[in-house]
């Protein structure tokens, strides 16, 4: 059975990029849950205005089926998800409960600089204040590890692929 995989964190954490990586390397397909959000969503934080948790509820839910449904086929899947929140991943493990979490952390300076320096993304920088304000860490009693995004990505990459490849 291949690995089902959330990378987690803030706008500009790299999720997407070292999710994608870290799918290639362990042979499994690499989604973005910002595609399974719903367009209202997708509005809401272009305009500049932070989701709540009524607007996240069933997104989370189809994140979860998405990875469930990947654990019942064993073909894996690397999700990229913000999962800022305990219940936020709650939901997810309700669905999937195999899913092992990535939390990318990084300094808000970190963050910032990665951030302004996208083009064709949704989520403003203006926003990441509020995930900050929001993120509750990975804790120790959930199933995954917490990386420092200050790495270089393939130095990141590298290490979670021998971690979470078996």
């Amino acid at each position: 059975m291949h690995p089902v995989i959330v990378v987690m964190g803030v706008s500009g954490s790299g999720k997407s990029t070292v999710g994608a990586l870290l799918a290639r390397d362990l042979d499994v397909p690499f989604a973005d849950a910002d595609d399974l959000h719903p367009l209202a969503n997708i509005e809401k934080m272009a305009s500049g205005v932070p989701l709540d948790d009524d607007d996240r509820r069933p997104w989370l839910e189809t994140v979860g089926l998405t990875l469930a449904d990947a654990h019942r086929t064993g073909d894996g899947l690397v999700i990229a998800c913000s999962a800022l929140k305990r219940a936020y991943r709650d939901t997810i493990l309700a669905q999937a409960p195999t899913t092992r979490f990535v939390h990318l952390h990084g300094t808000r300076e970190v963050l910032i600089a990665r951030t302004e320096g996208r083009s064709g993304h949704f989520m403003p920088a203006s926003l990441l204040d509020s995930q900050l304000d929001v993120l509750e860490p990975l804790g120790p009693d959930e199933p995954g590890i917490v990386v420092d995004v200050a790495d270089p990505v393939e130095t990141i990459v590298e290490r979670l692929a021998a971690r979470l490849g078996d």
